[in-house]
This record gives structure tokens, sequence and C-alpha cells, in this order.
């Protein structure tokens, strides 16, 4: 091997050495303090989706509390049970003034790419709008419409397409989105 080649190997070598981070899962080591499912500054979870029995972190929210509603075939009214939900998110986001949330509109594949764009904004406002109504901050709410784009179900009966006539409510840390 020529001294060239050796020189840029040892280079590579200290680059990737620089690169580690020691401290990366912060006080305790892993699972410590600052570890995945450990809590940042405030009781916020910053490192991941928490405990899901936790019921500030974000996978209680996700799992507990609901992160989506659904919608009937090209509708954005929002339904009894999404009202549901609705509800419960307003109640945990108002106990969690920390996190902010940014919501997601989607549709089935059925339908134009530009009328599916245009419904995923819809029913992205419709939660949005319910969730101001319920006191929640518009500063701490953003949406995004994904229309066909992102399935969660792909096949092409009325089960999967109606799994993905939804809205999804995304937390992040932080009061501004």
């Amino acid at each position: 091997m020529s001294l060239a080649a050796k020189s840029l190997l040892l280079i590579a070598v200290l680059g990737l050495a620089a690169c580690n981070n020691p401290d990366r899962y912060g006080a305790g080591g892993p699972g410590g303090a600052g570890g995945p499912g450990g809590a940042g500054a405030g009781g916020i979870d910053t490192t991941g989706l928490g405990d899901p029995n936790n019921p500030t972190s974000i996978a209680y929210f996700n799992q507990r509390v609901g992160d989506r509603v659904l919608f009937a075939v090209d509708q954005s009214t929002l339904s009894p049970e999404a009202r549901t939900v609705l509800t419960a998110q307003a109640q945990w986001l108002l106990q969690n003034p920390g996190y902010a949330a940014i919501i997601e509109g989607h549709a089935d594949e059925q339908g134009t790419r530009e009328y599916n764009l245009a419904l995923g904004a819809r029913r992205a406002a419709a939660v949005q709008n319910f969730l101001i109504s319920q006191g929640i901050p518009a500063n701490r709410l953003r949406t995004i419409s994904y229309g066909k784009e992102r399935p969660i179900e792909v096949c092409s009966t009325e089960a999967c397409y109606s799994q993905n006539r939804r809205s999804v409510t995304v937390l992040s840390a932080g009061a501004g989105v």
C-alpha cells in the first residue's frame, strides 16, 4: 500500500473517530436520564416517542389519546367519533403546552392527485379549526396535505381506502412549529 493510500485511510479513520459522541445518551449512559424514552427539559420528551405509560410522552398521545381521525368518502366533515378523539387531543395539548402539532391531511388513492391534495388540506383544516375551538392556540398548530401520496394501506378495497382517509396529529417538542 502506498504512502498516499495509507494517509487517506488514516484520515478516514480519524474522521470517523471524531464523529463518535460518547455523551450521546446524556447522563447515565443508555437508558439514563437523557437516553431514549427519557424526558428532556421541563418533562418534555425530546429524545423520541417516550414511554406509552408516561402521560406526557408522545407515545402516550399516539397510543392512548389517539393521533388520527378517519373521514368518509370525499368528506372533510368531522364524525362524532372524530370529535371525541379530537376533544381528547385538545385536553392533552392543553395539559402539555410544551408541544406543538403538525396536522397531516390524507386521502385514499381514488381521484386525481390535485383533488386529493385539496381534500387532504380541507381535512387538516377541519381538525385544526376544531382544536382551536377547544382552546389550543393557533400558533401551536400547522397543517400539511399529503393527499394520496402517503397511504398506510395499499390495496383496492374499501378496508384499505377507509384507513387512508385520515388526518394525523404529529407532535413535536416546542410550542411553535
